[in-house]
């Protein structure tokens, strides 16, 4: 699924549409009543993790942005005409069969809220599926003939057409409404607000790192990648125990989430895409074999884990 870079430039895609008023909705969601959605403002778009939540309002009366909103406008529009976009005119969000997407793992992480647990409310929840994507002012069109070899077109979830003549469209995600964004930003790794203490007692658990890393209740917007990355960078064996690990190896592992997720980020803005040094990579870049291991909590899910065992050597 996408990881918190991802979600953040999808957020960005949205910004540039609120305080706009839907016109006309339209989508394949099973779970959500599209025509629900028609006819009111989008008021407000946040990204906590992997998650993006969208904030709608009956369309009567002004609008006023916040300054939050105001300076997210702001950065959209400046992603929008960097030298690697012009040309396009936005920022447009991966396609579902990119290098980027073909990396994600389909399994939700670890402390992510279930379905059910939210109620009524105006906020709608977004969660993306392994290729899940937001695309502005676009549609997304078939790179390749499918398992049965037709050349078939993405079918979006939801697709909201404003006012202005714009349009937003949602890929392969799960929508609920909830009455507010369930996210603390002392966890998002991405946000200012992250609270790095917090971090460093969660990784001296005595379980393997590479659980710790994982728990969005500490590393809001860390995925499968991520994790696989920074271990390398940091020469940490994913199943040594957090315990074991001196706190100078600590602080350097979280110097490198944060890095490695503020880089990524930054390259998704400037549409280059991701190069992992060992996330399914058959060598590391210093050319030593790679070891693979599926790997998780009990009774949790499993995920791909890729270590160079000379530049990642156990700790006994």
């Amino acid at each position: 699924m996408p990881e918190g870079p991802s979600v953040r430039k999808f957020q960005l895609l949205t910004s540039p549409f609120v305080g706009q008023v839907v016109s006309k909705v339209g989508g394949s969601s099973q779970k959500l009543s599209v025509n629900d959605l028609n006819a009111l403002r989008l008021q407000d778009s946040q990204v906590h993790g992997k998650n993006l939540y969208l904030a709608f309002v009956a369309a009567e009366g002004p609008f006023r942005p916040t300054a939050e909103e105001t300076g997210l406008q702001r950065e959209a529009a400046c992603g929008a005409h960097c030298p690697a976009q012009e040309g396009q005119g936005q920022i447009c969000a991966a396609h579902p069969h990119s290098q980027d997407e073909e990396l994600q793992e389909p399994q939700h992480s670890r402390s992510e809220p279930p379905d059910g647990a939210e109620g009524p409310g105006n906020w709608l929840r977004i969660h993306f599926g392994m290729f899940g994507s937001v695309r502005a002012n676009e549609f997304s069109r078939a790179s390749r003939a499918n398992k049965r070899g037709d050349w078939k077109d993405p079918v979006p979830r939801l697709v909201l057409h404003f006012e202005s003549g714009g349009f937003l469209v949602f890929y392969n995600c799960r929508m609920l409404w909830c009455s507010s964004p369930r996210a603390d930003p002392a966890s998002d790794i991405l946000s200012v607000e992250f609270h790095r203490g917090r971090a460093l007692c969660a990784l001296r658990a005595p379980d393997p790192i590479c659980y710790t890393l994982l728990d969005q209740r500490y590393f809001s917007g860390l995925g499968n990648i991520i994790k696989n990355e920074i271990l390398y960078l940091a020469r940490i064996h994913p199943l040594t125990p957090g315990s074991l690990l001196a706190p100078s190896d600590l602080e350097r592992l979280l110097d490198c989430a944060v890095q490695f997720s503020s880089e990524w980020l930054h390259n998704k803005l400037r549409g280059q895409g991701l190069h992992p040094k060992v996330y399914q990579k058959e060598q590391c870049p210093l050319g030593h074999p790679l070891m693979k291991g599926t790997f998780g909590p009990s009774g949790g899910f499993k995920r791909l884990t890729c270590w160079c065992p000379q530049c990642q050597p156990a700790v006994l």
